[in-house]
């Protein structure tokens, strides 16, 4: 016999159960970005790989590490599954001239892919919700996407995520800082472990990331960047502060706080949770002002967050949340002679009324079909046998009270099953 066919490693089926809890999850989502006018977008899973390279960074993990490229043999051109949602949707601002009539609020959610080491919370295949705000210049849309994030966490009942925040300032004050920064790592090369040695004169600002216990200690030496920043930017972080502050958000402003995108300016910020081990980060985002131009559209502020699904369900999950499958209305049994086109077509009627039906499939005896009836949670059952079909009328049994079965003629059957669910 052939060795079973498993899922791709890191890549994961979401089964009957847990599915449910996804529904219900992505339906609340749905609903939250509504109310703060944000509007869904849809992009490719498949993009050019120049879009990310430009986007992203070559200097990055995402980009020299994780990214699922190949050459796609038929327009032998360089294609790349996307690895996070914000270059995508700011192409498609560009291409279709969203921001022509004004500035966009948009949403998104979807799977996105990283070549990485599958742990809790990490995944290949990894699901991602966010918001892309395009074209405001201000910190007020910084904080409303914060503001959204905190209500999203009481919305679910989640607690344990605390907000980091920070400002990288714009590209020419990090410049200034970048020099200082490079001289500070190379007076402490010894101390730096071969990933921060080959991002010394490429992406020093990574560093500050660090996981590394030595390289953090060194990190924490570092001249700070906001010693850098000029009255504009420490401006903006000011007005976000403002705006965090009179609506009760609590935050702590982490100085090594940098993300891993190329793209961001000014604010950054994380949500994190101690409750999922090394992977806490379950929402970040920030600035962005500089990428509508860098992908070749006209200069655009932007700010975003992608939030991880996976680790907001294991919250879930953890919390005790959980979302079940409603049971249906009724499973339909039949038996005897010519019976089963009768059900069959009864099932797609009472269907087309709006009521969930389950037809037993298969053969088994009226007993057999009575006990998978019981089993599969349906309020009532329907029972068509020969003197059913001869009347043109069903036999209705309540499975989980203790009224009396009835019999209902068929054209009026499904006025009937409402009355008795609505008194259910």
């Amino acid at each position: 016999m052939s060795e079973p066919i498993r899922a791709v490693r890191g890549m994961n089926d979401v089964l009957p159960g847990d599915a449910e809890l996804w529904l219900w999850f992505e339906g609340r989502v749905a609903g939250w970005f509504g109310r703060y006018g944000y509007r869904q977008i849809r992009t490719p899973l498949l993009e050019h790989t120049g879009l990310f390279r430009r986007a992203i960074g070559e200097v990055t993990d995402i980009v020299e590490k994780e990214m699922y490229t190949f050459t796609d043999a038929l327009n032998d051109e360089s294609l790349t599954l996307r690895p996070e949602a914000t270059a995508s949707t700011v192409r498609a601002a560009i291409e279709h001239n969203l921001l022509y009539e004004g500035p966009r609020r948009l949403w998104y959610q979807g799977p996105m892919y990283r070549h990485e080491r599958p742990q809790k919370g990490r995944y290949r295949e990894f699901h991602q919700f966010g918001a892309e705000a395009l074209g405001y210049a201000g910190p007020d849309v910084d904080a409303e996407l914060i503001v959204m994030c905190a209500a999203l966490w009481r919305e679910l009942g989640l607690q344990g995520i605390r907000l980091e925040l920070n400002t990288i300032g714009s590209a020419a004050e990090r410049a200034r800082y970048r020099a200082d920064l490079v001289r500070h790592f190379e007076a402490h090369a010894p101390a730096l472990d071969a990933d921060a040695q080959r991002r010394l004169h490429s992406n020093p600002l990574r560093i500050l990331d660090s996981k590394n216990p030595r390289v953090q200690e060194v990190a924490a030496q570092a001249p700070e960047l906001v010693k850098y920043l000029g009255d504009a930017s420490l401006g903006h972080f000011e007005g976000l502060r403002r705006l965090l502050a009179a609506s009760g958000v609590d935050y702590k402003v982490n100085p090594r706080l940098v993300r891993g995108l190329d793209y961001y300016n000014l604010t950054v910020f994380e949500w994190i949770t101690d409750r999922l081990g090394a992977q806490g980060t379950v929402c970040g985002g920030g600035r962005y002002d500089g990428l509508c131009a860098q992908l070749g559209g006209k200069p655009a502020p932007g700010v975003g967050f992608a939030a991880g699904v996976e680790r907001l369900i294991a919250l879930l999950r953890d919390a005790g949340r959980a979302a079940a499958a409603p049971p249906p209305h009724a499973y339909l049994v039949h038996h005897g002679e010519g019976t089963l086109p009768y059900a069959f077509t009864l099932a797609e009627e009472l269907r087309a009324a709006g009521l969930a039906v389950v037809l037993h499939a298969g053969a088994g005896n009226i007993k057999a079909q009575m006990k998978k009836a019981d089993a599969s949670g349906a309020l009532l059952a329907l029972i068509v046998g020969e003197d059913e079909l001869k009347a043109a009328a069903v036999t209705v049994k309540p499975l989980r009270d203790a009224r009396p079965q009835e019999r209902a003629p068929r054209d009026a059957l499904a006025g009937r099953l409402q009355e008795i669910l609505k008194g259910s």
